[in-house]
């Protein structure tokens, strides 16, 4: 996980998020993905799958979509991040970590063998006002 605590103006500042960042011209997510987590990390990702979309909407900033990954493999040494800082947690303490309330719900479909999912996270501020599965209205708060 990365703690994001480095740069200044960070609508995740103080926050734990998973690797990532936006696709350049031309990338699938795929390519994204490898590239990301090399530069942040120094790792080359081995094995991995493509899990799931999210939506992210947000009454603040410009909404987004993040190509959500797990990763099983991987060769290389951990890197300094000049985006915060690195850290292998165990994921029993994952949900207790400073981070968005819609991160751990699509957590918890990442932890067990869930079919490819889209999920789409209403934000107004900080405030997570809604959350659909596939379509379907969860129950809030999470």
């Amino acid at each position: 996980m990365l703690h994001r605590i480095k740069k200044k103006n960070d609508v995740n500042h103080e926050k734990w998020i998973g690797i990532g960042g936006k696709m350049e011209e031309g990338e699938s997510p795929e390519d994204c993905i490898c590239r990301e987590v090399l530069e942040e990390t120094g790792l080359t990702l081995t094995d991995y799958a493509y899990r799931g979309i999210v939506t992210f909407v947000s009454d603040q900033v410009e909404g987004e979509y993040m190509h959500l990954f797990t990763a099983a493999g991987f060769t290389g040494e951990i890197i300094d991040c000049d985006e915060g800082v690195l850290e292998w947690i165990d994921k029993s303490a994952l949900r207790k970590l400073p981070m968005w309330e819609g991160d751990k719900i699509f957590l918890d479909l990442i932890d067990k063998p869930t079919p490819f999912f889209s999920l789409k996270l209403c934000y107004r501020g900080d405030y997570l006002s809604q959350a659909i599965l596939n379509g379907k209205p969860l129950p809030l708060p999470y």
